[in-house]
């Protein structure tokens, strides 16, 4: 039998199914879930100059975060999007 080398995040899925960690949703539960994935899909692209420094202190920020500037950016720009 051929082993599948896994990634680390597929890795860390598998462990997690294996330790009962994730749990069954209704397709209700399911559909709502995956109307919210397809809603914040990333479809445009954006170009813009900004301050090194500001750039500086949100990569920090991100970092703190554990997640990547890039997605960091997209969320608050998502959320000030979404403000009322």
């Amino acid at each position: 039998m051929r082993k599948i080398n896994l990634t680390r995040q597929e890795k860390a899925v598998e462990d997690s199914l294996l330790k009962g960690e994730y749990i069954n949703v209704g397709k209700n539960d399911f559909e709502a879930i995956a109307e919210a994935i397809a809603v914040r899909k990333k479809d445009a692209v954006l170009n813009v100059r900004v301050n090194s420094r500001d750039l500086a202190s949100i990569r920090q920020r991100a970092q703190k975060l554990g997640i990547k500037y890039q997605t960091f950016i997209s969320e608050i720009i998502h959320r000030i999007a979404q403000a009322h």
